[in-house]
């Protein structure tokens, strides 16, 4: 190689160098990309930011509606239970009102089996005074009445009525001697108190 190419050579890779280093021209197109490149992050910025406030907003939403339908789901079992306990308690009432009817008569039979003649039980008529007597009795056991007193039992006055105080020598002191006309109950409702003779 000549001298000459060797200068032509050495100038064009000069050139090509200082080219290189110098900046290169920006086309309009490539200006163009770079505002739409800029405007779509943007906008994807702010799309991102409209949709994270609507994430929160349902998501507080979603819990105010979770929280007053567990409002609503309590107050509705408070509200059955009211209402089973009010049943409860209306069928106690209805059934102590008929059943006030039927101690009378329960009260006759029993001072007649307690008082029978003698040799009743031989008789017809006594076995069958006897059954009906038993019959009642069980009827109203299956309604839930409960007799409330016997002999020797503490007195309570919630409970029983008492007609005598009287000194006894094997009863305890506040204790019932003697049931005069039975009480009852139905659960915790007094049907009838108790009339008792207690010891002082």
């Amino acid at each position: 190689m000549t001298e000459e190419k060797r200068k032509r050579s050495r100038h064009t890779e000069s050139a090509q160098a200082g080219a290189e280093n110098q900046p290169q021209p920006v086309s309009p197109a490539m200006e163009q990309g770079q505002r739409v490149d800029e405007e779509t992050t943007a906008q994807g910025e702010e799309i991102l930011s409209v949709l994270q406030q609507e994430l929160e907003s349902a998501q507080s939403q979603c819990k105010e509606y979770f929280e007053g339908w567990q409002r609503e789901r309590a107050d509705f079992m408070n509200y059955k239970k009211r209402i089973e306990r009010d049943q409860v308690q209306l069928h106690q009432v209805v059934t102590a009102n008929v059943v006030k009817k039927f101690l009378v008569v329960l009260d006759d039979m029993e001072r007649a089996v307690r008082n029978r003649p003698a040799g009743a039980e031989q008789q017809e008529w006594w076995s069958g005074l006897e059954l009906i007597y038993r019959k009642l009795q069980s009827i109203l056991e299956a309604e839930g009445v409960q007799p409330l007193a016997v002999a020797q039992d503490e007195f309570d006055p919630n409970l029983h009525e008492a007609i005598s105080h009287e000194d006894h020598e094997v009863v305890g002191s506040g204790q019932i001697i003697e049931v005069v006309q039975q009480g009852y109950r139905i659960g915790d409702r007094i049907v009838r108190p108790a009339l008792v003779r207690v010891a002082r």
